[in-house]
């Protein structure tokens, strides 16, 4: 956890309260009184008063939300202390199960798939995908989001939307890194159809898994005219299709206006120098990309040829169907220039702009052909220094060929107190003790710089990825082995994630200490510590009662709005407990509400499965709460983007399950 998390998770501590969050306190007080007035029992009346407790702590952050949590299962532990006191014969929840949720099946799974994510992230592979998105969408929130999103949603559909999520958080932390857009932009689309997609197939979420079950139990008890068909695998796609379509488009549309920018994320990038080295030494330098066009007189010339006159140096190149070309061994000053060559280039933006009129060359706007090779956590620009005793004091860039031999690329040259930069022969200067380099270079070429005698290297501040390229292979063989034991057999999901993440670490992809950094521990305290209070909730009778009281107001209502009356209800009851329970308690309830009022009940069972994934207006999902710490995301962003977004996801479900079915 970074420890913009920590501050995170304690916002409003050490200070009083609001005005603000005192006439809310007053308010949810006043509301909670009046619910225990209408409570047939003194246990309902306790829970529903804790109840309002966490959506208020919740909704107005006195504390954060991982606290509160905490503090709310401490508050139900205590129940079984105070219960004379309390009216209860004993504590709401039984103090031998109080935190079974660190031990549950949803939250050993989210640390395992966090474990499992890192592996992949350190063989390189999540980069790779990263690169792959970048080089398809380029660099603009508008079509990054809808490519990440899409993709989610169809991995989520046939694996828990929680695992997808945590697959591609490293993901998204490099395509932020990469394209400078912030995290906070691009995790909760790409959260909220993570899942979206789980209603897709039967097999995307545990109430969908469940609910052929839960309908051959109900089966039992109803007439042989009245049996409910179960439901098959696809049959719930056109709606998952439609759901996750429209949260695209609610994202491309209202993104820029429900997405937050945040201050606190976690740092994804390595420190853009550019500004620094235009405060010391005057170089107003910005990387840019250009394409050497059909018309272009740079053709059948060679970099040497260019570079000095124009005062631009050429650090990248590629040619279709070849590979990038940049670092040691990739550039040297003999390089033939071609059609259709694409350029990534270091120049002052007047150079620049000379440079591609008299050449007739296209510039881009963005980076897209390098946005990952020449991104801020994968190059940059550097100070190096010749020392005495040196080897290269005396010759030039030009004799030792710095940019091919090296992976340096020349750009600047500080001497005796002067900066000389491009244009100003500076790879012809014969090296001095005491010389400054200014160089690109991608940031893999410094470890083997600093072991140069020859060199020593003033930045130290660069990204360093501890890659392990040679680990591919079991980071993809404990993957799989996971992957196919949560889709094939009928292990529990969390045994079957956790051999993937122990796997990994067996196997050297990662070493324990890395697998402890990787799981956002923020993230577990506030799932496990919410358990206790969706078991208060069922235990005590009060979800079956609060269930009860709304369905006794929608009786008599048109079928449609009855529907919607329990999909609505749903969609509480999914926010204050578990999905699954959720989903327990509830499809019962609605089957005999749609045989009393002339429905379908597999359709009423099959409305209750689908709503319980409607829960993006706090972050209780387990997606929700994985994604609020890397992204630095509050309360009240969730309510802001998430609001809009329940409404929508209840408006596309009944269009689509009143037309389908």
């Amino acid at each position: 956890m970074t420890p913009s998390n920590n501050q995170q998770s304690m916002p409003s501590q050490g200070r009083l309260l609001s005005l603000k969050q005192l006439i809310a306190s007053a308010i949810f007080l006043i509301a909670a009184l009046l619910l225990a007035n209408l409570s047939p029992t003194v246990e309902i009346a306790w829970v529903g008063a804790i109840l309002m407790l966490t959506i208020y702590l919740f909704a107005f952050e006195v504390v954060g939300v991982d606290v509160a949590a905490a503090s709310i299962m401490v508050l139900l532990g205590l129940s079984s202390l105070l219960a004379p006191l309390m009216g209860l014969d004993q504590g709401l929840v039984d103090n031998r199960h109080l935190f079974d949720g660190f031990s549950s099946n949803a939250v050993i799974s989210i640390i395992a798939v966090m474990i499992i994510g890192a592996g992949l992230d350190r063989t390189g592979i999540m980069g790779s995908v990263a690169s792959f998105i970048l080089k398809t969408g380029g660099t603009t929130e508008g079509r990054i989001i809808p490519i990440i999103s899409a993709t989610v949603g169809f991995i989520s559909s046939f694996m828990q939307n929680v695992g997808a999520a945590a697959l591609f958080l490293p993901v998204v932390s490099r395509i932020s890194a990469r394209s400078g857009l912030p995290m906070s932009r691009l995790l909760m689309p790409m959260g909220f159809t993570a899942i979206l997609g789980g209603t897709m197939t039967m097999v995307g979420s545990s109430p969908l898994i469940l609910l052929n079950d839960l309908i051959l139990t109900s089966n039992k008890a109803l007439p042989a005219d009245q049996q409910m068909e179960t439901w098959g695998l696809f049959s719930v796609t056109p709606i998952g299709i439609a759901l996750i379509v429209s949260g695209i488009i609610y994202f491309l549309l209202a993104g820029r206006f429900v997405l937050p920018k945040t201050k606190s994320e976690s740092s994804t990038s390595g420190t853009d120098p550019m500004q620094y080295f235009q405060d010391v030494y005057g170089l107003r330098y910005s990387l840019s990309e250009v394409v050497v066009t059909d018309e272009s007189g740079l053709i059948g010339k060679q970099l040497d040829d260019i570079e000095t006159a124009y005062r631009v140096r050429v650090i990248a190149t590629k040619l279709s169907g070849e590979a990038n070309r940049i670092g040691p061994g990739a550039l040297a000053r003999d390089v033939d220039l071609e059609a259709g060559m694409v350029l990534g280039v270091v120049a002052d933006p007047d150079s620049l702009a000379s440079f591609a009129e008299v050449f007739k060359l296209k510039r881009r706007p963005t980076l897209r052909t390098f946005s990952n090779d020449l991104s801020a956590n994968k190059a940059g620009i550097a100070e190096v220094v010749i020392p005495p005793g040196s080897s290269l004091i005396g010759k030039s860039a030009r004799d030792v060929w710095m940019r091919k031999t090296y992976g340096l690329a020349m750009i600047g040259l500080h001497r005796n107190g002067e900066t000389l930069r491009e244009g100003e022969d500076i790879r012809n200067m014969p090296f001095m003790a005491g010389d400054t380099l200014v160089v690109h270079t991608p940031w893999d070429v410094l470890p083997r710089i600093e072991k140069d005698k020859n060199f020593v290297v003033v930045t130290t501040e660069y990204p360093h990825e501890d890659l392990r390229p040679h680990k591919v292979g079991w980071a993809m063989l404990f993957f799989s082995i996971a992957l196919s034991m949560v889709l094939f057999t009928d292990i529990r999901l969390s045994v079957a994630l956790l051999t993937g993440a122990i796997g990994m670490v067996l196997s050297g992809v990662l070493n324990i200490d890395e697998a402890y950094e990787a799981v956002s521990w923020k993230t577990v305290f506030l799932l496990a510590s919410l358990i206790p209070l969706g078991l208060a909730v069922e235990t005590t009778g009060t979800a079956k009662w609060i269930a009860d009281q709304v369905l006794w107001v929608v009786g008599d209502m048109p079928i449609w709005i009855i529907q919607l009356s329990v999909a609505v209800l749903a969609t509480f009851f999914t926010l204050v407990m578990s999905n699954v329970g959720a989903t327990v308690l509830l499809v019962p309830l609605a089957v005999n509400i749609a045989i009393g009022a002339g429905g379908n009940p597999a359709v009423f069972a099959l409305t209750v499965a689908i709503a319980t994934s409607n829960s993006f207006l706090i972050p209780t999902h387990q997606v929700n709460a994985l994604i609020m710490g890397p992204a630095g995301y509050r309360v009240s962003d969730f309510m802001r983007a998430g609001g809009i977004m329940t409404l929508l996801f209840l408006t596309v479900m009944m269009l689509v399950m009143n037309l389908v079915f």
